[in-house]
């Protein structure tokens, strides 16, 4: 219950230029290939290729962070999710989308890969440290990832961009920018209505009774 209160009242900061709340999530994805060519339409008949074989052409995973209280978010797929991966999207994120930030307020799911010590197997110990204090982490609880706004725009990410197959990761990532480009300008937010007064009524069975 603490963590989720402790999320809850995340969100419910208002926008703060110096202290952005970022919420970040990441999926693995498939680079997959059709089988067989499409046959294209002509005046005579639609468009055929509906067949489930298709070609493997191996994993990545794909990143998301998102500032729910500014229409900013920001896609990209990499080969692999290890710590290295992620602290070098943390260096991203705090010295390329928010170099003029105090602090970055970062909520995500607890991974393993997903801490301060990342940063220390990535960076010399100077450079991990000064992101280290640029950082003030909120972790979503165990089974509790609905809490983590960014997992709202990986489902609007896959409905708009990834309903299709793609085959290398150059061209995903030219997939990822064109989406990213197009909702960061469409002028989106999210106004998180679920308070922790709400949570206390709808989950009262879920804490402890004193």
């Amino acid at each position: 219950m603490a963590a989720m209160e402790d999320v809850l009242e995340v969100y419910h900061r208002p926008h703060d230029a110096r202290f952005p709340v970022v919420c970040m999530d990441g999926k693995p994805y498939q680079l997959l290939s059709d089988a067989r060519e499409t046959i294209l339409m002509s005046e005579e008949r639609p468009v055929r290729k509906e067949d489930g074989e298709y070609v493997r052409h191996g994993t990545c995973s794909i990143f998301i962070w998102t500032e729910p209280l500014r229409p900013w978010r920001r896609a990209s797929a990499l080969p692999r999710r290890t710590r290295i991966d992620w602290a070098g999207q943390v260096k991203e994120l705090l010295t390329v989308d928010y170099p003029g930030a105090e602090k970055v307020v970062l909520v995500m799911d607890n991974l393993n890969t997903h801490g301060i010590a990342s940063l220390y197997q990535a960076f010399p110990p100077a450079e991990a440290l000064s992101y280290a204090k640029r950082l003030e982490i909120h972790y979503a609880p165990k089974h509790g990832s609905w809490l983590n706004i960014a997992e709202i725009e990986l489902s609007v990410l896959g409905r708009q961009c990834l309903d299709r197959r793609i085959d290398d990761i150059d061209t995903l990532n030219s997939e990822l920018l064109a989406w990213q480009s197009g909702r960061n300008n469409g002028g989106g937010t999210v106004k998180w209505q679920f308070a922790t007064e709400d949570a206390r009524a709808c989950l009262h069975s879920l804490y402890p009774i004193i």
